[in-house]
């Protein structure tokens, strides 16, 4: 008898492009000084992305670009909550609170934002956006990450 072997990862969509954005700018500034620089219109989500049974949440902001047939997406890639500590330390003050810092893409835990791009053709100039991301004075780096090296490419589904 004849098996056959449907391998799931063959209809993965790489339709997008991913930036990665180091600087430690709260996410609303970024989004307007995005949308300055870049002349897009990036507004914030009535909802966060959560992700491991609501332990961690993350600022997402989207556009549609109607006229290219893209859209835009900002999302934050750290975040810090604050934990109780579970043990007790017999001192006078025993309400000592731990921050636990949370990646949506664990394997790049040195990146603070993520621009998601997706278009289905691909239709525009990767290189003039980086450069002009790295005009704003506030932005230490930015750069294009390669899909290949993503572990959770799940975490990438905003829908």
């Amino acid at each position: 008898m004849a098996l056959h072997k449907l391998v799931v990862d063959d209809f993965y969509d790489t339709s997008f492009v991913l930036l990665a954005i180091h600087c430690r700018l709260e996410d609303y500034r970024l989004a307007y000084l995005l949308n300055k620089h870049l002349n897009i219109r990036l507004a914030r989500k009535p909802q966060d992305l959560d992700y491991k049974y609501f332990a961690a949440s993350y600022a997402i902001y989207e556009w549609n670009d109607i006229t290219l047939d893209t859209t835009w997406n900002l999302v934050s890639n750290v975040c810090k909550k604050e934990e109780a500590a579970l043990q007790s330390s017999g001192s006078l003050f025993d309400n000592q609170q731990t921050i636990k810092t949370y990646n949506l893409l664990p394997e790049f835990k040195n990146v603070d934002y993520l621009i998601k791009v997706s278009n289905e053709n691909l239709n525009f100039n990767e290189k003039r956006i980086l450069s002009k991301i790295q005009t704003i004075p506030q932005v230490i780096t930015t750069y294009s990450i390669d899909l290949d090296q993503i572990k959770s490419k799940d975490h990438l589904i905003f829908n």
